[in-house]
């Protein structure tokens, strides 16, 4: 919590001085810079912005347990249904065909549910093939077996993939397994997503291969009978 605070006042208020000398410095004084200076300017406020962005994911990461809300009985599709509507305009942009099948109702944080399958869906779209429209399936069952009730959400992709090799550090803050110039992000998400759900006592896990698009499975409890976890 208390790093939570610096990296939302201390560390954010310089940023926005930066932009807002930025904006100001193109306005008044653009033509005197000259096309060599609007460059170097530019190249700053990007830098600026990229920061920022880096920041607010890492709040976000740090406050996953520390922020968290209690946990209600959630309707993951409605959940699903709200995320869509979303990311309505990313879908249309890259032609993408999203399908979500019935997915169960849990005990869980419903804004933290949201915050996952927006991420892994949002990768789902990000991470296409080029010249092929991305197809997302997320679908959801009832785990069979011994011990309190489970349930599995799968998030499948027709994307790039990845090789499994990889597959410790795509769920590692910071890591990313592609250059900005290809994707956009601060590697953020995935640590993020396994870290909501490690707070809900279940696991995140991903299947892959280079070409041939990714499934992430997230296995949850149905019932949070004995309180939430914070591991």
């Amino acid at each position: 919590q208390d790093f939570a605070f610096v990296a939302s006042h201390d560390l954010q208020e310089p940023l926005r001085k930066i932009q807002a000398f930025g904006d100001r410095l193109r306005s008044k004084h653009g033509e005197a810079l000259g096309p060599e200076g609007v460059d170097y300017l530019e190249r700053m406020q990007r830098a600026a912005h990229r920061m920022h962005v880096l920041i607010n994911d890492l709040l976000t990461f740090s406050r996953v347990t520390s922020k968290g809300q209690p946990f209600v009985t959630t309707d993951l599709g409605q959940i699903a249904r709200e995320v869509l509507s979303d990311l309505e305009v990313r879908v249309e942009q890259t032609g993408a065909r999203v399908e979500v099948d019935d997915l169960p109702t849990l005990d869980a944080d419903p804004l933290q549910m949201r915050q996952l399958l927006q991420n892994l869906i949002g990768n789902a779209l990000k991470f296409h093939r080029d010249g092929e429209p991305p197809h997302v399936k997320v679908s959801g069952s009832l785990l069979a077996g011994g011990g309190p009730p489970r349930a599995r959400i799968v998030v499948a992709d027709n994307g790039i993939g990845f090789d499994m090799k990889y597959l410790d550090r795509i769920f590692t803050p910071f890591q990313r397994l592609h250059g900005r110039q290809e994707y956009e992000g601060t590697g953020m998400g995935l640590a993020v997503c396994r870290r909501i759900v490690e707070r809900h006592g279940g696991t995140l896990t991903a299947e892959s291969a280079p070409g041939e698009g990714a499934r992430f499975l997230v296995t949850l409890p149905v019932r949070q009978t004995q309180g939430e976890s914070t591991s």
